[in-house]
């Protein structure tokens, strides 16, 4: 098993490796702007910095987190393209810094059924990908079960990758924490088979 955390990219993402490092990390995962939001400026000095303190730290395996407002299933086009945008730009700026993989939130389809919340998931990745060919891979994180969220049941996670059916959508980030609240339990090893199961 391996030791790992988010860590901070406080004064530029040159330092998430160092902090990563002072923790006593073998992985880290990151965001590389505000989870809220906000522009990225990284600039090649910036790419450069972090690349140097990876080596130096050893570090081989990292990974970015897109931002929390990312949302597939919106009805509002902003929102929609918008997400699209930040998850391409993070899957191209994650294939500049190495980074293995960069996971995301599928959103809310607050304003829809779930099943056409799915469909728009389905459609927005593949729009993603669409002409992509960077290093760096899409993994799904599931969500917490509140609201009208997609992707909180492993169902959901499924019927996404299956329609999606890409090779850089690779797999899922398990957040175990947020699978608990989502009614899937973790708390013995009776629970954790019945759950992976």
């Amino acid at each position: 098993m391996l030791f790992g955390a988010h860590v901070s990219i406080a004064q530029g993402i040159a330092n998430a490796p160092i902090n990563a490092h002072k923790i006593g990390c073998e992985v880290f995962q990151m965001f590389t702007r505000s989870p809220q939001g906000g522009q990225t400026t990284i600039t090649d000095k910036n790419i450069q910095e972090f690349l140097g303190n990876c080596q130096k730290y050893k570090f081989t395996d990292y990974y970015v987190h897109a931002p929390y407002y990312i949302n597939l299933a919106s009805i509002k086009k902003r929102t929609f393209f918008g997400s699209i945008s930040a998850i391409r730009k993070e899957l191209d700026l994650g294939s500049e810094i190495k980074a293995k993989y960069v996971m995301f939130h599928p959103g809310s389809a607050k304003d829809v059924s779930e099943k056409k919340g799915i469909k728009m998931v389905i459609d927005g990745i593949k729009r993603i990908l669409e002409s992509y060919n960077g290093s760096s891979e899409l993994l799904i994180e599931n969500s917490a079960g509140a609201g009208n969220v997609v992707g909180d049941k492993f169902e959901e996670i499924a019927e996404i990758i299956q329609g999606v059916n890409h090779p850089k959508l690779t797999g899922v980030c398990l957040d175990t924490a947020h699978s608990f609240e989502s009614g899937y339990d973790w708390r013995n090893k009776q629970a954790v088979d019945q759950t992976l199961n």
